[in-house]
């Protein structure tokens, strides 16, 4: 029997919508499913138009984390099929595009690092999150304190990886873990439409716009962070794009005027 492709994608536009398509194993990050997602993010960056990244999941399940085989493999010294799962929500993390998570069903450990992993995430209304670490008595990995921390705060942090506590999507809506709560049925219509927002924009100044995002949250230093968004906005104000954006502005005003 032929096997179904683990990574559906289809595009929209300038937005890509990226389905790990493994439903009845939860689209736990299997080393077939991470190396169909890094294929697929291969494909789409490799498109000059591409913005955007909608990140799914088949199935009830957004992504059930790693596999249990890993984990008892873990367990007995072959630590480096975790490095593997890793691989699955660090090519997210690293792509030049702004990549929004669509958690449509539970979110656990690993699973939950690629939801992090986005740079915007939207829940559906069953959507859940569990980091899990705790229970199975495993160190959270994959740098997953350090993006939750930023997601959600030392505190809040705090609950989810130490005492387990675990967040709906009313609950991650109000701990800042999300941006939105959507109707499951239109949960990726809605991402979509967040990713289609930027089909206007020049498609490289929407990397550079995302890759200077990222930044800021590392930069210590006001002066670097100047530095690097003058040079930037610098970069910008060169562009066609900028040009023209000026001129549309101008011959708006001189219409409201006439008007």
């Amino acid at each position: 029997m032929t096997q179904p492709d683990q990574v559906l994608v289809r595009r929209h536009g300038g937005t890509a919508v990226l389905t790990l398509n493994a439903p009845r194993r939860r689209n736990v990050l299997s080393a077939e499913l991470v190396a169909a997602v890094g294929r697929a993010m291969d494909e789409i960056e490799s498109d000059p138009d591409a913005r955007a990244v909608v990140v799914t999941g088949a199935g009830p399940a957004f992504c059930a984390g790693a596999e249990l085989s890993t984990l008892q493999a873990a367990a007995d010294g072959e630590f480096d099929r975790v490095r593997v799962v890793y691989d699955g929500f660090l090519r997210i993390l690293r792509s030049p595009l702004v990549t929004i998570a669509a958690v449509n069903g539970p979110a656990v450990g690993a699973g939950f690092n690629l939801a992090l992993a986005c740079d915007v995430r939207l829940a559906g209304d069953s959507a859940l999150f569990d980091t899990r670490f705790a229970q199975l008595r495993i160190h959270p990995g994959g740098g997953h304190l350090w993006l939750l921390t930023r997601a959600v705060g030392a505190q809040r942090a705090t609950l989810a990886a130490v005492f387990g506590e675990q967040w709906d999507a009313q609950a991650a809506l109000a701990a800042g873990l999300v941006a939105a709560v959507h109707p499951s049925d239109a949960l990726v219509a809605a991402a979509v439409d967040l990713g289609r927002r930027l089909d206007g924009q020049e498609a490289a100044y929407t990397r550079r716009l995302v890759q200077s995002t990222r930044e800021s949250l590392s930069t210590l230093r006001h002066a670097e962070a100047l530095a690097r968004e003058t040079e930037a906005q610098h970069w910008s104000t060169g562009r066609p794009a900028f040009r023209q954006g000026v001129a549309d502005l101008l011959a708006a005003l001189a219409r409201r005027r006439a008007g």
